[in-house]
């Protein structure tokens, strides 16, 4: 029997025939709820080809403490048989934490990881220093306003906007 490109996709179906964003909709529901039944929240959901497979990357956190591999291997137990359902071909689950110097990726994450310091590189900089990077503590985050951090060096809050930051990285060493 023929294939088209609407059928139902089963099993090991070329994922030509998928709709990626599809697939992170129907998934990231039963992704969050899980996370949320263990006090976690997802960080970054990714869905990549590398080297002819597919792998399904989770990375999570907790507010509350440190994520472990013990964390990691109940999350996964948790989706593996609901993922199964919903993805239409061979993938590899990879549940992890974000890592001590995640590269910050999405606005979200700034809220995510408040109260942690960050190293970040600025496009100007905010003061007659002329110093473009530093390391500074989350305060808060607005979408509209930008970033607010604690600077070691002055100590005080700071204003950042967004279209300011050139990157931004969590950064795991003493102050």
């Amino acid at each position: 029997m023929a294939k088209d490109k609407y059928s139902k996709p089963e099993k090991d179906v070329p994922f030509e025939y998928c709709n990626k964003r599809e697939i992170m909709e129907k998934i990231m529901p039963v992704i969050e709820n899980t996370l949320m039944r263990y006090n976690l929240v997802p960080v970054e959901v990714e869905l990549v080809k590398e080297n002819h497979r597919w792998f399904l990357r989770i990375f999570i956190y907790s507010m509350e403490k440190e994520v472990g591999i013990d964390d990691c291997e109940r999350v996964s137990r948790s989706l593996s048989d609901f993922l199964e359902e919903l993805i239409p071909f061979k993938y590899y689950l990879e549940v992890s934490s974000p890592g001590m110097e995640r590269k910050i990726k999405s606005d979200r994450e700034y809220l995510i990881f408040k109260g942690k310091n960050i190293n970040i590189k600025l496009k100007e900089s905010i003061d007659e220093s002329g110093e473009k990077q530093f390391v500074a503590k989350i305060v808060d985050f607005d979408e509209n306003e930008g970033l607010t951090v604690y600077t070691y060096k002055d100590k005080q809050n700071i204003l950042i906007k967004k279209e300011n930051i050139v990157s931004a990285k969590l950064y795991s060493s003493e102050i």
